[in-house]
């Protein structure tokens, strides 16, 4: 029972977040959600089947939290445990971080900033982090065959919408500015101890991407 309280209420907290965020943001006007609308070809592919996946992963979780599935090891629930309270905390933290810059999906003829400060310093992508800590942690705490594939599989698509749509327009926006970026801080997490200084990137091979 302890680990199903503790898997609605990061589920709940999460999701608070994501639609409190959209609300606020639609209060001003700002459309979050862009996902499928500012892409073609493969990146508008991904982002489609991110949209659909990201809905079909909750209902499976919620499934496998009332049935209570899980393997009988008390490390793995708790490493679960503790995945997704952190995954809830990286996502709350980077969503406030990036302020009126926050989108789902490309945000093309919007005047964005280019968030490096804060959480941002240590890596690209936190938010994304976040929903992977979340996803991963409910999975070892709740583990079935189901639930894995479906997990894997929104892992794998969120890393593409990094790879292969974010930074692709991200490069294309900000330019220098975000090459220098990509010196500084890692896609996921880890940075260089150097001064992040756009002025003074060359604009030359940019180094293999942290973890």
């Amino acid at each position: 029972m302890t680990y199903q309280i503790i898997a609605v209420l990061t589920m709940l907290a999460f999701y608070g977040v994501y639609f409190t965020k959209m609300f606020l943001q639609r209060r001003q006007g700002i459309q979050t959600n862009l996902l499928g609308k500012g892409t073609s070809g493969f990146p508008k592919w991904i982002e489609i089947t991110l949209k659909i996946i990201t809905c079909v992963v909750p209902p499976v979780e919620a499934a496998s939290i009332f049935l209570n599935t899980y393997i009988n090891s008390v490390w793995l629930r708790m490493s679960g445990a503790i995945l997704g309270i952190a995954g809830v905390g990286i996502f709350f933290v980077s969503a406030v971080t990036m302020r009126d810059s926050w989108r789902a999906g490309i945000p093309n003829g919007e005047k964005t900033e280019l968030i490096s400060s804060g959480i941002y310093a240590y890596s690209r992508n936190p938010a994304f982090l976040g929903f992977d800590f979340i996803y991963i942690g409910i999975l070892f705490m709740f583990f079935n065959w189901i639930l894995f594939t479906i997990t894997l599989f929104a892992v794998i698509i969120l890393h593409l919408q990094i790879v292969n749509v974010e930074e692709d327009f991200l490069t294309a926006a900000f330019g220098e500015e975000y090459v220098a970026y990509r010196k500084k801080a890692g896609r996921y997490f880890g940075c260089k101890r150097q001064k992040f200084s756009p002025k003074k990137s060359g604009g030359g091979r940019i180094p293999p991407d942290f973890l």
